[in-house]
């Protein structure tokens, strides 16, 4: 009989949890609603974490637009939400790296670690990978979720939550750059000045890169490029007619050759001007995936050496990003421009924001 009543104790003290842990689910176009997210059991690897901060990203305004980002289709109800950083409130039993308490950013994406890809080393491209937020996987815009303690990474002092949380998009920036080979001697020229190409700004000056234009067609992302320490900014046209003259403008403001043009838009206008204005020997990288296919000038970029690179998510970022942030070297503070809490109300509300434009940059939830 005592046996039994335990068992109950147990059984209530789970349910109590699962009543207590929601999350913002995606039910449709425009429509998040929070509702009880019951999560998996803890595994012998795995951390519970309490989330505290986490910002909206491009992807999930277009999950909440369109229901799809790129090929990722959203078609079944589906918890949001990727960039995120918390406390830990439980350890699984073989976990040894961190305690309950401690803060920590976490990396979203669980690779298989079995195929060649991740064997490789080259994780972020492994096919059978679970990601936040991107279908079918939930994601973590949630009082709790659970998650493989490898993957949680230990917050420094006087690095904050959000400053975590931010760890996610300056992973993307660390990778282009690391891709791009960027260093002292590098001169970058970034197409769009949105949260991505505005922390490639900040990514491409602590690798060294001695001299960054910047380039959008908005002077309100301009003036904030301008203030977060690009040399020079320049605003061109959606008119694909202008490549010619806007090219010039850029190779002039630079003074010099562009040794590697990031493509934080991709759009058929923004591709064929970095193609043309990067110098002969150059690199092209396509971190913008705004169209699946594009019209671009391939044969004469070709014939001058520009290598085109892409790059998808990141691998083993982490703590580079907490070292950038710890230090110093990069302060991402001011490209948080909007900060909710978590209730209906204000999910709705920052999605709204976040999906408008305007003058966010990165939208931001306290839980």
């Amino acid at each position: 009989m005592a046996h039994g009543g335990g068992a109950d104790v147990m059984a209530c003290k789970q349910e109590e949890e699962e009543v207590e842990n929601k999350a913002a689910w995606l039910l449709g176009i425009k429509t998040l609603k929070i509702q009880p997210y019951h999560l998996p059991p803890l595994g012998s690897l795995d951390v519970k974490v309490r989330i505290k901060a986490l910002g909206i990203c491009g992807s999930d305004v277009h999950h909440f637009k369109t229901m799809r980002c790129a090929s990722f289709v959203v078609k079944k109800p589906m918890v949001i939400g990727h960039e995120c950083a918390g406390i830990i409130e439980e350890v699984g039993s073989e976990v040894k790296s961190l305690a309950v308490g401690d803060r920590v950013a976490l990396e979203p994406g669980i690779s298989c670690r079995r195929c060649n890809l991740c064997k490789e080393g080259r994780y972020n491209l492994c096919p059978e990978m679970k990601f936040f937020g991107s279908p079918p996987t939930n994601g973590s815009l949630a009082n709790k979720v659970v998650h493989p303690a490898n993957l949680c990474f230990k917050l420094p002092d006087n690095v904050s939550l959000e400053e975590g949380a931010m760890c996610e998009p300056l992973s993307v920036g660390v990778h282009a750059c690391r891709r791009a080979q960027i260093g002292p001697e590098t001169n970058v020229l970034i197409m769009g000045a949105g949260p991505i190409g505005l922390i490639t700004l900040l990514v491409s000056r602590a690798f060294g890169a001695p001299r960054v234009v910047i380039v959008d067609v908005d002077d309100r992302r301009l003036s904030i490029a301008k203030n977060l320490g690009a040399d020079e900014i320049i605003h061109v046209s959606t008119n694909i007619q202008d490549v010619d003259e806007e090219v010039i403008k850029i190779q002039d403001a630079m003074g010099s050759g562009i040794d590697v043009s990031f493509d934080c838009v991709g759009y058929n206008k923004t591709m064929t001007t970095a193609l043309n204005a990067t110098q002969s020997g150059g690199k092209v990288c396509l971190i913008g995936l705004a169209l699946t296919e594009m019209t671009v000038p391939l044969t004469p970029s070709a014939a001058r050496e520009v290598d085109v690179i892409g790059i998808f998510r990141y691998r083993n970022t982490w703590p580079l990003c907490i070292k950038f942030l710890k230090s110093g070297k990069i302060d991402v503070k001011p490209l948080i421009t909007h900060r909710f809490r978590f209730s209906q109300e204000e999910v709705e509300q920052a999605f709204e924001t976040s999906a408008g434009g305007g003058n966010a940059i990165k939208v931001m939830f306290n839980l």
